[in-house]
């Protein structure tokens, strides 16, 4: 078999597909979780974790899973309204005053969960030492202009997301995001999912690869625009210095597409916000869910990239076009290259899907498992 791991009778169809991804898809490491009501159905890996040694993908390897990172900051952004500590539609100026320059003084945090902020980038040049240095990248963004009138247009605010509530959270809390999720959801709940990998989880870190004679998606098969405009928070090559692979990037907050982590665990952490874990009180509450799945943006952007089809409620994808998940309770979050989660409080899923071999034009491995996993649980 091309994989090791467990699935609860009912979910062969998952498991077929996972084992198709090896066999038919060019897989080359890989795996993939389920919770249905708080509890595991599913739990799959296999493969190659690094191509260049041989080293087999394990039950705790751990892999960036880019703006899934996304997710991790918008959570902790709805528990703090949900705590009554964050309104969303208030400016961000309001626990931020130097935020309030150059036409920002109306952006509120739902305008950055949504991307309709304006600012999905900073044109100041930063070093990669200032950008791991948290404040210069804040300096940065409280001096840069909107790109257009805050709440009119979208466009993926690729990195530029998460810092600016990652800050709201700094202000609120005294931590940034990375070391806030940790206290507050990750260690609660025994996660091995990371915005600021530990040093120690190195040897475990699956190695990135390109799509095999294809270039790469984009993030989130969003605007590039977002991406490649960005001279200060670039989106690197995978083996640059600075790179995807490099751990001097992963151990640092890089908090729109930084994150690290497993699928059980972020299949976990999706779990707990739409059910909780192992009949646990859940994360996020049925009205805080709705909240966040109203759709606030979608269509044609800012910078004329067509529709994709994709449409955002506030920090989460919605089902759509784009991706077609279990129904209008679905909240997901995507990753360059493959990598994707979502969770839906109407039928009580929690699923992740992370491979290393990062997926090109035509990319059918997450959705053919999402279309297994339907079936599996009768979303038709």
């Amino acid at each position: 078999m091309p994989y090791r791991g467990w699935a609860d009778e009912g979910y062969g169809a998952f498991a077929d597909e996972f084992a198709r991804n090896f066999a038919e898809r060019g897989e080359l490491g890989a795996a993939a979780a389920v919770f249905v009501g708080g509890r595991k159905v599913v739990d799959l890996w296999g493969g190659i974790a690094d191509d260049r040694t041989g080293r087999e993908w394990q039950e705790d390897t751990v892999l960036p899973v880019m703006s899934v990172a996304k997710s991790v900051v918008s959570f902790l952004a709805h528990l703090l309204a949900q705590e009554g500590k964050l309104d969303l539609d208030a400016p961000v100026a309001d626990c931020w005053p130097e935020f309030a320059r150059h036409g920002k003084e109306g952006i509120t945090t739902r305008m950055v969960l949504a991307h309709t902020a304006g600012i999905p980038l900073v044109e100041r040049k930063l070093t990669f030492e200032e950008l791991t240095a948290w404040t210069p990248v804040i300096r940065a963004l409280e001096e840069q202009k909107p790109l257009w009138e805050p709440g009119t247009a979208h466009e993926y605010h690729a990195q530029a997301f998460g810092f600016i509530v990652g800050e709201v959270i700094r202000r609120l809390t005294g931590s940034t995001p990375g070391r806030y999720f940790r206290a507050v959801i990750g260690e609660p709940l025994g996660l091995r999912t990371w915005i600021g990998m530990p040093q120690e989880e190195v040897p475990r870190l699956a190695r990135l690869v390109e799509a095999a004679g294809r270039a790469p998606l984009p993030s989130d098969l969003l605007p590039m625009r977002a991406v490649t405009m960005n001279g200060a928070l670039p989106f690197p090559g995978l083996d640059d210095p600075h790179g995807y692979n490099s751990p001097a990037l992963l151990t640092a907050e890089f908090p729109g597409a930084g994150a690290v982590s497993s699928a059980r665990s972020l299949a976990a952490l999706y779990a707990a916000v739409a059910t909780g874990l192992d009949g646990g009180p859940r994360l996020l509450s049925e009205g805080t869910v709705t909240d966040a799945v109203t759709q606030l943006s979608g269509g044609p952007s800012f910078s004329g990239f067509p529709d994709l089809g994709a449409r955002w409620g506030s920090g989460v994808l919605l089902n759509s076009a784009f991706r077609r998940l279990l129904g209008p309770r679905s909240f997901a979050h995507s990753g360059a290259g493959g990598q994707f989660a979502f969770g839906d409080d109407e039928f009580g899923v929690g699923f992740a899907y992370t491979a290393n071999r990062m997926g090109g034009a035509g990319d059918e491995r997450t959705e053919r498992l999402i279309g297994a996993l339907r079936e599996c649980v009768g979303a038709g």
